[in-house]
């Protein structure tokens, strides 16, 4: 599904993406971890195509995120970690902006949003500006604006970041629906014990080089993930 291959990514003198490489398939919920400044929200604005890189290769199902960057785009949703909505639009404005990029049907877009807005408890509050939203509400509407067009591949950068307990949940559950449904997710986090229960698989890196990857076992062991993210980290 996902391929990085070689990414290489410089600021100035210093490599923020030293040769990453990783694979992605259909059905995976994989975890991208590592230290603040890692490189990690470096590779996921690249793979978006929404960050120049200096060498490697970035497909979905065969199709370059710089050769043919519109049709790869159709393919995906990019949360950041801190989005950055229209605060002058209202809420379910700008879902159907999001929408009409994305060309989603008067039907189709109705009755996702319906969906989503009642599953993160938003409904009430979609006629209001953005603008008037608590960082926990603007998250949940850039979640809302991420699944409206049902991309195949979903990223994110720290998703759960300000949300309460149970749009934590929530969102865990769309996740593994996504991936279920034959598409993938790619997430960086730090919060490690929701990594561990939720990812199939895991990859942590460390001054732009991927260090370790694999399946959630592969990556642990017998420690916890936190345990073996520390070792690795030293």
């Amino acid at each position: 599904m996902l391929e990085i291959k070689h990414l290489t990514k410089t600021f100035g003198e210093k490599k923020a993406v030293d040769d990453l490489s990783i694979e992605i398939k259909s059905g995976e919920i994989y975890g991208f971890i590592g230290h603040n400044g890692a490189g990690k929200t470096t590779t996921l604005k690249s793979v978006c195509g929404i960050q120049s890189f200096d060498s490697g290769e970035i497909t979905l199902d065969g199709v370059s995120v710089t050769a043919d960057p519109l049709t790869f785009k159709k393919q995906i949703a990019y949360i950041p970690d801190n989005p950055d909505l229209y605060d002058f639009m209202t809420g379910i404005k700008y879902l159907n902006f999001i929408a009409d990029i994305f060309g989603v049907g008067e039907k189709e877009r109705r009755e996702r949003i319906e969906k989503y807005a009642d599953i993160f408890g938003l409904t009430a509050d979609l006629a209001q500006p953005v603008g008037a939203y608590s960082h926990g509400m603007k998250q949940k509407l850039a979640l809302i604006s991420a699944w409206i067009h049902e991309p195949r591949m979903i990223i994110m950068d720290e998703p759960f970041v300000g949300l309460d307990p149970v749009a934590s949940h929530k969102l865990k559950e769309m996740m593994r629906e996504v991936c279920d449904a034959g598409g993938a997710i790619f997430f960086s986090t730090h919060v490690l014990d929701v990594a561990e229960k939720l990812c199939d698989k895991v990859a942590i890196i460390k001054e732009g080089k991927l260090i370790k990857s694999g399946t959630m076992e592969e990556v642990k062991g017998d420690a916890s993930l936190e345990a073996a993210f520390l070792e690795l980290e030293e």
